[in-house]
């Protein structure tokens, strides 16, 4: 019969035996934050994206591209156009956004065959959308004050314009402009327009040489063609700009026009080109209108 020692001395040689644990390893490097991603249906992917440079970045905080297409109610799984977007600012954030979300963009350009700055334009602005896997298809076609519509008709959700009505003003076609995005658009479809804004107490000249226009104007060329008013937005105003600049709009950033020659620089002796730079880019009226639905 065992006594309680011997079960004792039995149990101290078992557990003497046994080999010391090893101590846990301490981490003394804190795990670095997780990195988070936009998805590439998001806005935020497209806005930074390694497509846009590092001065296009530095101009959303005049001209608001996520705020702006909110209140836009563009829907990027749908059928979005941008009239003449010039060398592509707005299109390198609209289209890799509506090609994430299965929509398709349509750039409506300067004809190509007008000129032949007008056929290097478009080389140049299809060439940054080479990557399919970022960009998709890009579909473009021409507009211009004699062009054929640009698109099959009531085939677009929206249309989208930024800073161009002066310039169809100008070439006496900005009836036709307005009547062709009316035609584009289904029924129920948004035609959202920024554009330079001269105050309502300023005259308006029927050729904007100034690169400026009313409200008034706008509103009056869209619902001439057909369109409801819905909404104007304040996310692109600026207040320090005051629209009576010696070379016009043009005279802020970033086209940031100067004196140029000899005639120039004397009818303006006192030209400052830091007061204009301070000013940043100019006040913009934001409005959106909607094509009826039956």
């Amino acid at each position: 019969m065992r006594t309680i020692l011997s079960v004792l001395l039995a149990g101290f040689v078992t557990i003497s035996c046994q080999e010391p644990s090893a101590p846990e390893a301490v981490n003394s490097t804190p795990a670095a934050p997780e990195v988070q991603v936009p998805a590439t249906d998001s806005i935020e992917y497209a806005l930074a994206g390694s497509w846009r440079s590092d001065d296009a970045k530095a101009r959303d905080v005049f001209r608001n591209p996520a705020a702006t297409l909110e209140f836009c109610e563009v829907d990027p799984s749908g059928n979005i156009s941008e009239i003449w977007p010039g060398g592509g600012w707005y299109s390198q954030v609209l289209v890799p956004w509506v090609h994430g979300n299965g929509g398709q963009f349509t750039a409506a350009i300067i004809d190509p065959t007008s000129s032949e700055r007008a056929a290097a334009l478009l080389t140049r602005y299809m060439g940054q959308f080479s990557d399919t896997s970022i960009f998709g298809t890009v579909s473009h076609g021409a507009f211009g004050a004699t062009s054929e519509l640009f698109t099959e008709p009531a085939s677009q959700d929206a249309v989208l314009t930024f800073r161009n009505v002066h310039s169809w003003m100008a070439r006496d076609m900005a009836q036709k402009a307005f009547s062709d995005f009316y035609a584009a658009l289904k029924p129920g479809g948004v035609l959202c327009i920024t554009e330079h804004r001269l105050p309502s107490s300023a005259v308006q000249e029927p050729k904007a040489p100034t690169g400026y226009v009313q409200e008034a104007m706008t509103k009056a060329l869209a619902t001439e063609a057909g369109f409801v008013f819905e909404a104007a937005s304040e996310i692109n105003a600026n207040p320090k700009d005051t629209a009576d600049h010696p070379f016009g709009v043009w005279t802020l950033p970033p086209v940031k026009a100067s004196p140029r020659n000899d005639e120039q620089k004397a009818e303006h002796p006192n030209f400052d080109r830091a007061k204009y730079d301070a000013i940043g880019e100019s006040d913009r009226m934001t409005l959106r209108f909607r094509k009826p639905a039956p």
